[in-house]
């Protein structure tokens, strides 16, 4: 029906036609165009009534024109609505692609998801799957013990008898400066030829295991030569194993003197800088040699703490937090005359990888003052342990101290908070080198069922904070056959490449006996090791039968993943697990928190609740209905869960064995395959397939022309009921090819995509394919491949009615390059299918438009004219309502979708920033679409982002820095003999050969040689439709610069219509929106242990035993300075001719056997 123009006072003109045709195309803008200058200061907004804003003057610049009234505008978007409606309606091909389903229906049933049964199957399997490694581990465990007690202690076994592959012999070999070249080694290293193993990701000798020994444990030494004797037997039971269970990945003994024996043996990944990997501060090892802590740490900072040795405190706290997990709990203070928290933590709170970062930037803060006052500090540690008011262990308690010395053994402090019964351990730590008696803090640690160490330079720092989970042990060996659990640790990072895994964990027991009728051995040997990859667990779970947006979670008792879509470190510590708490890999709720609680608990349960969920790209967030199914997994301290939609109750499963039975050839002969040839693509459009696992035998590739060439090739030779193929996907794509070519058969190929303005139509699939019509178009397809992993796909199921996706853009990136490539914004919607009273969404169809040419027709649409209708502008005697198209010089209009990335504009020159976040466009409009509620924000963070390393400051207090002494110093024959020197040089002397210790980060040394990144928070803040959905005007106030607007919802989509007035001066500037991702320290972390969350520890605890012998409880070793050592030292430096030193093992006496 032909509408009569609009004219200057004319009534509303009526309906637009649907689906206008738009050949023609706007002017491009010129090269230099840029966005509009930001507007004035932080407005206040004015809501007025729509009927106060209908005699509104004339705005300044257009004399004969007014703002237009709120019924025109809202007319307008009914053009809009109307238009998007039809061109997906002629395009899209919903419902023509719903006919062609039903059509096939004899080539595919509807199967349904009953989560119940599937979560309890899955979490069936992998009980299964871990039990077997527990069995592998029992057997390794028990073997262990019975290899130790039958070995006969050699005090005089030398290097050349012992006969092991070196792990790190080769890198040692390529390095120069290396130990073993340095001092002619006489170990006899095996040589062994590996093969390429993708089970492991390297390259491995099954016939032989690896030894790997930190770098600053002396291989010749007694001690560690007896481990390497008796610990060789293991390698029968390694092989024996893996012949009983082929999927075993690798096999570790983390000995209790350091030696790492693991199974099969590959070179270590030594890396770039020193090597400090110590399979005693592994995740692992720590979690398996003890049951939980409750940990004080106390450091003197009295005037008497010299500057070396303060730093050398320092260190040694930070060292002592890394031996921690996170079953554990901690506190840190410094004391003096008074004791104070180092920190903003007033009481005990996880051990953390956040918690355990403000400690060590709070510790480096300490300074050294007053007097020494040992009651301060442990009246202090007693009311940390005894508060029960808060979330804790509950199991070990212990107080460490750190001191130079001092004469008070507060001896009425224990007798009223620790005797007789001794609850808590004493441990004390000698640090840097004094002549002060050490009797007293011996004497506290006895009597304290704790151990006294001493701390003399940076080289015994490491060593002697471990040595205490021997003594924390003690009551796990004494406990026997009890005690012999199996605790599945955290997710962490392999050190030998599998990526990320999680350990099955079992303590080794001393079993000997000193002699006949003596005590049995209270020493802990070691922890026996099993890694289960994270990909082999996933491997259980079902994928793609859950749909896009349905997936399998796991937790542990902390609350952290074990399984989640969203775990994706982008890059790992070694030091540390990975610790993803579920309500961070999630956007939180209330409802969430409490199916946490449930799993934590270790209860069955359902929930169906409606939640925010962040789109793939993260840059929207949508609000959808979830149905949540949970169930423990026995055996182990993990609870799984299964998420779905409602749509993905149904799920559809090809049925082609009619077509399977006729063709007895490959499946290259089957119906339909033709379709998937490359030859086709020029008249059926182009096809992408999912680079899924459809066979063993197919080659993986990023490239998708190149995988569906693998793929072609492979389906030439495998017949359809081949037992290497997944029947599930090759049948569905199979079937989802015939489907799409049918709808390119039915729809597509006979219209004429330019005439109304569109670049490509597509459709995508559930079984893994995505068609492109044209075949040209494929040219620009930017989209992932695999519709599960592609944004518009998975967004498009979570909405109803159309979504519009317009191409990304990022703030620091240059504009849209128009003149040079035709831009597409893609509008995408589900099919929903119902079929028998079952519903589901198999597929997702939509169009992409031309952004120029719909930018024109954006314009027509909002204007006061019909299609066929040339503007009219209003005579210089006649009062009208401006438009978007004649007064786009004065009035600015917009779509803007529901994440507030900019979608249309009227204005040329905003064109090259469609897909910005609209703040960057026009920050004054946007904030007052934020305040008058058009759109929420939500705020989250990212704990597992990747950040460029930030070169290392002078921390005065760190370990890199060293104290100079003044001329005066070396002037002095007695500051030559001070303990001072002594100290001085033994640093220097370490730090020339441990030269991370002064230069480098920990973590680096200790990571991999692409520890370029480190990993960070970043804060992610994403916006969305809020609860108006009323078209309504308001006034942005701003003084003389006040701005007129006007806000509608677009039914049927996620678009916002804006219509505004330009802002005409600039002395009011707009607070402006953030929508970019930004670095973060992540939220305050001292607010954050006032309301922890839920967790709980493990099941088990052994920190008591009567029978435990303490007498054992670290005896004094002094070093003296002698000023002929200290000459011959000086004179080495001074020839830079350094001697290799060989640090001395710590192992307690009652470790020869």
């Amino acid at each position: 029906m032909a509408v009569p123009a609009r004219t200057c006072g004319a009534s509303r003109p009526g309906p637009a036609p649907t689906a206008l045709p738009w050949p023609g195309r706007g002017p491009r803008p010129g090269p230099g165009a840029r966005r509009p200058p930001s507007g004035p200061p932080r407005p206040l907004l004015l809501l007025l009534p729509p009927l106060l804003l209908l005699p509104l003057l004339a705005a300044p610049g257009a004399s004969a024109y007014s703002f237009p009234q709120q019924h025109t505008m809202q007319h307008w978007a009914r053009r809009l609505e109307q238009e998007i409606d039809g061109v997906m309606r002629i395009f899209g091909g919903v419902q023509q692609l719903r006919e062609i389903y039903k059509d096939n229906r004899n080539l595919f049933e509807v199967q349904e998801n009953e989560p119940q049964k599937l979560v309890e199957k899955v979490a069936g399997d992998i009980e299964s799957l871990l039990d077997r490694k527990v069995q592998a581990l029992k057997r390794l465990a028990d073997a262990a013990e019975s290899f130790q007690k039958a070995h006969r202690w050699q005090d005089n076994i030398k290097e050349e008898d012992i006969l092991y592959y070196d792990a790190k012999a080769d890198a040692e070999l390529d390095d120069p400066e290396s130990e073993d070249v340095e001092r002619g080694s006489k170990v006899s290293t095996l040589r062994l030829d590996f093969v390429e193993d993708s089970n492991f990701k390297n390259k491995v000798n099954y016939s032989y295991t690896a030894v790997q020994i930190p770098t600053d444990i002396y291989k010749g030494s007694t001690v560690i030569l007896n481990e390497l004797n008796w610990t060789e037997a293991l390698e029968n039971v390694f092989i024996e194993n893996r012949r009983q269970d082929p999927t075993l990945l690798w096999q570790v003994f983390g000995s209790a003197t350091g030696v790492t024996r693991y199974y099969p043996a590959t070179p270590w990944r030594a890396p770039k800088k020193i090597d400090l990997y110590d399979v005693r501060r592994r995740p692992w090892y720590i979690q398996g040699a003890s049951s939980p802590k409750d940990m004080v740490i106390i450091v003197d900072v009295s005037g008497s703490v010299s500057g070396l040795t303060l730093k050398l405190m320092k260190t040694s706290v930070c060292e002592m937090l890394d031996t921690l997990s996170d079953d554990d709990y901690v506190n840190v203070a410094s004391f003096n005359e008074k004791a104070q928290p180092v920190s903003c933590f007033t009481h005990l709170v996880q051990a953390n990888v956040r918690n355990k970062k403000v400690f060590k930037e709070a510790v480096q803060g300490m300074v050294a003052k007053g007097t020494t006052g040992y009651k301060a500090g442990f009246e202090y540690a007693f009311d940390q342990l005894q508060n029960s008011n808060i979330t804790r262990a509950n199991c070990n308690k212990m107080i460490m101290m750190f001191t130079d010395g001092g004469e008070d053994r507060v001896q009425d402090v224990f007798e009223k908070y620790n005797w007789p019964n001794r609850t808590v351990r004493v441990f004390t730590f000698s640090v840097g080198q004094h002549n002060y008696d050490v009797t007293p803090l011996q004497w506290m640690a006895c009597a304290n069922k704790g151990y006294y160490f001493e701390i003399p330079s940076i080289g015994a720092i490491r060593i002697n904070t471990q040595e205490y989970l021997d003594v924390l042990g003690r009551p796990m060996v004494l406990a026997g056959k009890e005690a012999k659990q199996v605790q599945w640790t955290n997710v962490y990072e392999d050190a030998l490449g599998l990526g990320l895994v999680v350990t099955g964990t079992l303590p080794v027991f001393n079993l000997t006996q000193d002699g006949p009728g003596e005590k049995k051995n209270q020493l802990i040997l070691g922890v026996m090791g099993i890694d289960v990859a994270l990909n082999d667990i996933k491997r259980l779970t079902p994928n793609y039968t859950l749909g896009a947006n349905g997936y399998v979670f796991a937790i542990d008792l902390n609350g952290y993943v074990l399984l989640h879509p969203n775990l994706k470190p982008q890059t790992t510590n070694f030091r540390e697990p990975v610790t993803l708490d579920f309500l961070d890999a999630e956007l939180e709720d209330e409802n969430k928190e409490e199916i946490r609680r449930s799993m934590i608990d270790g209860n069955k349960g359902h929930k169906q609740i409606r939640t925010l969920v962040k789109s793939l790209d993260e840059r929207y967030v949508d609000e959808v209905v979830r149905n949540y199914t949970w169930v423990p997994i026995r055996s182990t301290n993990y609870s799984l869960g299964l998420v779905l939609p409602p749509y993905s109750t149904f799920y559809l499963q090809a049925n082609l064995s009619d077509q399977i039975l006729q063709v007895k050839l490959p499946i290259s002969k089957l119906k339909d395959f033709e379709f998937l040839l490359p030859s086709s693509f020029e008249s059926e459009g182009h096809v992408f397939i999912a680079p899924r696992e459809y066979c063993k035998d197919l080659n993986a590739s990023d490239n998708n022309t190149e995988f569906l060439k693998n793929f072609i090739e492979l389906m030439e030779k495998v017949t359809p009921d081949s037992k290497q193929c997944n029947n599930f996907l090759l049948h569905n794509l199979i079937l989802d090819t015939g489907i799409t070519q049918q709808l390119v058969e039915r729809t597509w190929r006979d219209q004429d995509l330019n005439t109304y303005s569109l670049l490509a139509v597509f459709a995508a699939t559930d079984g893994g394919i995505t068609r492109v019509f044209p075949n040209k178009a494929a040219e620009d397809w930017t989209e992932n491949p695999e519709p599960f992993n592609a944004s518009f796909y998975r967004r498009s199921l979570d909405n109803h009615g159309y979504v519009f996706k317009p191409p990304h853009q990022d703030a620091l990136l240059r504009p849209l390059e128009l003149e040079n490539d035709t831009v597409g914004i893609l509008v995408s919607t589900a099919v929903e299918l119902s079929l028998g009273g079952r519903t589901l969404r198999p597929a997702v169809v939509g169009v992409k438009l031309d952004l120029e040419a719909w930018a024109e027709k954006f314009k027509v649409l909002a204007s006061n004219r019909t299609h066929q209708d040339q503007p009219q502008k209003c005579g210089p005697n006649s009062h009208c309502e401006m438009d978007c198209e004649v007064n786009n010089e004065d009035l600015l209009c917009v779509l803007i979708d529901d994440g507030g990335f900019l979608v249309l504009s009227n204005q040329n020159h905003q064109w090259d920033q469609v897909g910005r976040f609209f703040s960057e466009v026009d920050a004054n409009l946007m904030l007052a679409l934020y305040n008058n509620s058009f759109y929420t924000r939500k705020e989250s963070y990212d704990y597992q982002a990747a950040c460029a390393p930030q070169p290392p400051g002078n921390l005065g207090a760190a370990p890199r820095g060293v104290f100079v002494p003044t001329i005066a110093d070396f002037l002095n024959l007695a500051w030559w003999t001070s303990a001072a020197a002594w100290s001085l040089f033994q640093q220097l002397l370490y730090g020339l050969i441990y030269h991370s210790w002064f230069q480098a980060d920990p973590a680096e040394a200790e990571g991999s040689p692409e520890a370029r990144e480190s990993s960070c928070v970043m804060k992610q803040t994403q916006y969305y439709f809020g609860s108006v959905n009323a078209s309504y005007n308001a006034i942005i106030d701003c003084g003389n610069c006040s701005r007129l607007f006007h806000a509608q919802r677009l039914t049927n989509t996620n678009l916002l219509f804006v219509v505004a007035e330009k802002p005409l001066c600039s002395q009011c500037e707009a607070g402006r929106l953030l929508q970019k991702e930004t670095h973060s320290d992540g939220p305050e972390q001292c607010e954050l242990v006032q309301r922890p969350r839920y967790r709980r520890g493990p099941h088990i605890c052994f920190d008591y035993n009567a029978t435990e012998d303490t007498s054992d409880c670290g005896r004094g070793a002094s070093f003296p300075p002698s000023l002929g050592v200290l000459v011959s030292l000086q004179l080495l430096l001074l020839l830079g001719l350094p001697p290799r030193p060989q640090p001395q093992v710590h192992a307690h006496a009652s470790r020869r056997v």
